[in-house]
């Protein structure tokens, strides 16, 4: 029995039996801290499509400070973009091509040509249009790319409904509350859309039109009407299948005129003036 005892206490304290051993050494080695959530990232990048390693890289156009400081392109012409957020700049870039009509309502672009157009991996322009599709922009095509949404003058009015119907209330308070001297320090701003009317240009234009008008809603003090409203607003912008790709600049004009004519009304408080101007200038898709 003594003999007995004395073999149970070997086995719990020293040398593991052989079965025991070669469990153990099936068994993967540890992970260190950090390795498992590194792995999980590098799993779900890979899900996403992010790694592009089929794809040949695609060279970047020589940017200069003083390029980026004027706006200018590339030495090849391209679209410079700058490395810090590159998505929020091609997000910028595509939603003034749209503006502008370079993207033909029906037409499908992929990823990968539009970054060889700006000069970018593949990824950042595919972030940049499922935010356009979460916007109704584009809608994704699978295997494809993503198709520039078409849209027609039904749509135009029902937005230019939608619109009127959240804002003209918000600005016949604002009219009855909001002091004379608070509207004098928009004018700036009124004078500046018509700075970017003369310079033809939609996409210029519908930037300060959107400026104007988010500085007349934020005075009701409205963080979600904000959103709404520049959300509704941008879509508005979107041109028409079949339409020309930008208005002319007498209509752009005569659109930046109507900003001054509200400042004055709203000043004025004449409130019958304001929920004209404002339907008008909704119904002209401003």
């Amino acid at each position: 029995m003594e003999q007995a005892r004395s073999r149970r206490a070997e086995g719990s304290t020293g040398t593991r039996p052989a079965a025991a051993r070669t469990q153990a050494a099936r068994v993967p080695h540890q992970l260190r801290p950090g390795d498992e959530v590194r792995e999980r990232a590098a799993a779900a990048s890979a899900t996403r499509g992010e790694h592009t390693h089929s794809e040949p890289p695609i060279p970047h156009p020589r940017v200069r400070e003083e390029d980026v400081a004027a706006g200018c392109p590339g030495q090849d012409g391209r679209p410079v973009v700058q490395r810090a957020s590159v998505r929020g700049q091609i997000l910028d870039a595509l939603r003034t091509a749209l503006v502008r009509g370079e993207l033909t309502p029906g037409e499908v672009y992929s990823a990968p040509a539009l970054a060889e157009r700006f000069g970018v991996s593949a990824t950042p322009v595919r972030e940049a249009m499922q935010q356009l599709a979460l916007e109704g922009a584009v809608e994704v095509v699978l295997n494809r790319g993503f198709r520039v949404v078409v849209r027609g003058p039904r749509e135009l009015a029902e937005l230019a409904e939608i619109r009127a119907l959240i804002e003209i209330p918000v600005m016949l308070r604002l009219a009855r509350t909001v002091p004379a001297e608070r509207w004098a320090e928009l004018r700036p701003l009124a004078e500046a859309t018509v700075c970017a009317a003369s310079s033809g240009c939609r996409a210029t234009y519908a930037e300060s039109d959107r400026a104007f008008h988010r500085a007349v809603l934020a005075l009701a003090g409205n963080e979600q009407l904000l959103r709404i409203a520049d959300d509704l607003h941008r879509r508005a912008q979107w041109p028409l299948v079949g339409a020309p790709s930008s208005r002319g600049r007498a209509d752009l004009l005569a659109d930046a005129a109507e900003h001054t004519a509200l400042l004055d009304a709203l000043a004025a408080q004449d409130l019958t003036v304001v929920q004209s101007l404002v339907r008008e200038h909704f119904t002209g898709s401003s």
